[in-house]
């Protein structure tokens, strides 16, 4: 079978969905596969990236995160002219796309649409969005969703849910197995924050990875630590000026061996994250993967509370409870044997449900299902 992937963005550039896309598509050999996506500059380009064909489609204009660009119909005709695809592989929310390829749509081709998110944040032009929204969740054969929380709370997929199957997201295991001469790096860590425990975050500094919380809560934090905050965003500059804690330390943005290093120096992963923009929670998977158990707020229709489980693989507060949060540091700073307990079930967790090759071979089972079922009428 043939699938064409049709993505935002695809590698090199990287992002939450760009880069589960990539996993199936450089991780599922036995289906021939190609990619349609945006390129970061106003260029049509069509190349091979690790043997797989992608046709990257100019952007012309970015209006409320969409790129648009009239070249699309034509770069979409020519990749299902080319490619002659089985299956059309779509990454929601990507509305602009869906519009185009609802449009040209080829017959006897069956549609799988991975929904990622809602749209949430777009609340003025989503009337807009919706039709084409509704009208692709109709003709797809399979809709994906990443949790059985975002399955049963979508709004959008409620008439549709005898199609919806759930295909959790995966971490890339080869970024946190720990290396020679990674411990040297992480009594390193260790020792310039004076052997404190470390209370760590990391991701974009934006609205609803909820640091403003993170920075409230730590106010109410009464054991000695020290927290570590990676990454950055529009909201960093107005963070920074707004703390002014000498155990607050923002570090930007780190590598991907910083990051596993950070990962296993810290004793918390703080996820302080508030609504359901954060569909899912790769960056709280890795840290369970190093056996850093999270402290996460009650986030209703996300996929985080089931990613992470609540006095199992670490603890959950209610929403925008700052003091709330700051307890349950507390809590997993003083008790080391729960702390231990819950690194010992996170590890568990993300090995049985969140690794790529066990979102593969689940979709795999999807595919094969798809056409075993349409064979049999």
């Amino acid at each position: 079978m043939k699938i064409l992937h049709i993505s935002k963005y695809y590698y090199p550039y990287m992002g939450g969905v760009e880069n589960i896309c990539r996993y199936l598509v450089e991780g599922m050999p036995q289906y021939q596969t190609a990619v349609l996506c945006f390129n970061a500059r106003c260029k049509d380009v069509i190349e091979e990236v690790n043997g797989i064909k992608i046709y990257r489609v100019a952007t012309w204009i970015n209006i409320a995160r969409q790129a648009l660009s009239l070249s699309y119909f034509t770069m979409m005709r020519k990749a299902i002219r080319e490619f002659r695809p089985d299956i059309i592989h779509f990454h929601w929310a990507n509305p602009y796309p869906a519009a185009v390829l609802l449009f040209m749509f080829p017959k006897n081709v069956k549609l799988v649409v991975h929904w990622h998110m809602d749209i949430i944040k777009q609340t003025k032009i989503y009337p807009l969005i919706k039709p084409i929204e509704t009208a692709l969740l109709k003709r797809a054969d399979l809709v994906l969703v990443t949790s059985s929380q975002y399955k049963n709370t979508s709004n959008p997929l409620q008439i549709f849910k005898d199609k919806v199957k759930i295909l959790p997201n995966a971490i890339n295991e080869k970024n946190f197995i720990l290396q020679q001469g990674d411990e040297v790096e992480i009594e390193n860590i260790k020792k310039k924050y004076s052997n404190k425990k470390i209370v760590f975050f990391v991701g974009r500094h934006i609205q609803y990875k909820g640091l403003p919380y993170l920075l409230e809560a730590e106010k109410f934090i009464k054991s000695d630590c020290e927290i570590i905050i990676a990454g950055d965003g529009p909201l960093t500059g107005k963070l920074k000026s707004a703390c002014h804690s000498s155990r607050v330390h923002f570090i930007g943005r780190l590598d991907d061996n910083e990051l596993r290093w950070y990962h296993y120096a810290a004793s918390i992963f703080a996820f302080p994250s508030i609504t359901k923009n954060e569909a899912f929670g790769i960056a709280l998977a890795e840290a369970m993967y190093c056996g850093t158990p999270a402290v996460t707020f009650t986030i209703p229709g996300s996929g985080v509370n089931w990613v992470s489980l609540n006095n199992i693989t670490g603890l959950e507060v209610s929403n925008k409870n700052c003091k709330a949060y700051a307890g349950a540091i507390d809590k997993l700073l003083i008790d080391d044997r729960l702390r231990e307990q819950f690194a010992r079930k996170s590890i568990e967790r993300v090995k049985e449900h969140f690794t790529i090759p066990i979102m593969i071979h689940l979709l795999d089972s999807y595919y094969k299902n798809m056409f075993e079922n349409i064979y049999s009428k």
